[in-house]
């Protein structure tokens, strides 16, 4: 396996791999066994597999944990390794950007790509430069390797769906793939973040998996369907317990259509008919209190996708 840093090594290395297919999985490193999905999927259908490493600055705020953010690039290395990838592209901030990439956005110098309609809402309400910090990093990631595939998880589904719309209205000629979210025991979605929480808060955490099966059990058994609100209150209320302890924080709780993102039974949905009527994305993002650690909250996402009728 390669190791390179800089665009240039790596633009040479893809050069040597003309005709062949080439998959490809971004990540910001401190890997564990859903990163590692997604590559045994890249390495099964493709002929080499690149993975990036990059704790990309646009994408945090002033305030956010980017320092904080858990760096791994040794063990990461070695899990990569182990299995099998070709090469790893573990660029500098400076070769990313060169014009520097101060995190107050009216700093910022450069090219920088903003996808509307899907980016605001959800993630972006809370975290509004989130996803244009994504969909520039992704775009400068997918033009250096130039994959014919790349992967992604299931637990950034927004995410996805940013980078899906991104990708199609640029004429970007890679191919996107989401994988199921992977989970532990007791159903938490992993997540680089669940490093930050004692084991006690982290039993607690695995409530807000629950609490989005509670809605989707609902949405798809109940005749006739419900209306959105009685389907995120019933979230809300197996949450409350943890509310009411200060465990829990609830950021949002989302039930929307696929591809819009738009809340179920919204004038928006309705206006905004994107096809595929049949899927609704159940998500939300939590605040969770560390509570070995009373100061410490950890912001955690998860959602699940159902299918329903319109």
């Amino acid at each position: 396996m390669r190791v390179v840093h800089g665009v240039s090594e790596l633009q040479e290395w893809r050069r040597s791999q003309l005709g062949r297919s080439v998959g490809f999985v971004p990540t910001m490193g401190a890997l564990h066994a859903g990163h590692a999905s997604l590559v045994k999927r890249s390495i099964a259908e493709n002929s080499a597999t690149a993975v990036s490493i990059f704790v990309n600055p646009s994408q945090f705020a002033p305030g956010e944990d980017l320092d904080e953010y858990p760096r791994t690039l040794e063990a990461d290395c070695a899990l990569l390794e182990s299995l099998g990838v070709d090469l790893v592209f573990a660029p500098k901030t400076s070769e990313m950007y060169p014009q520097g990439i101060p995190l107050d956005t009216r700093e910022q110098r450069g090219a920088f790509v903003t996808v509307l309609g899907v980016s605001e809402m959800l993630e972006g309400r809370t975290r509004p430069n989130f996803f244009r910090g994504v969909a520039t990093v992704v775009t400068k990631l997918l033009n250096i390797v130039g994959p014919d595939v790349a992967y992604f998880g299931q637990k950034d589904v927004q995410q996805f769906i940013v980078l899906q719309t991104m990708v199609r209205e640029l004429f970007t000629p890679t191919v996107l793939v989401m994988m199921p979210i992977v989970r532990d025991a007791s159903g938490l979605a992993l997540s680089s973040r669940n490093r930050y929480l004692s084991p006690e808060s982290l039993e607690i955490a695995a409530s807000l998996h629950r609490g989005l099966l509670v809605g989707a059990d609902l949405l798809t058994s109940k005749t006739p369907r419900p209306h959105h609100d009685e389907i995120t209150a019933a979230i809300r209320a197996l949450w409350q317990p943890f509310v009411d302890s200060g465990d829990f924080e609830v950021d949002y709780v989302s039930v929307a259509r696929w591809g819009s993102l738009a809340e179920l039974d919204s004038e928006e949905a309705h206006k905004q008919d994107t096809g595929d009527n049949t899927r609704v994305v159940i998500s939300c993002a939590v605040y969770v209190r560390d509570r070995s650690l009373a100061a410490t909250r950890v912001r955690l996402i998860d959602n699940v996708i159902v299918s329903a009728t319109a």
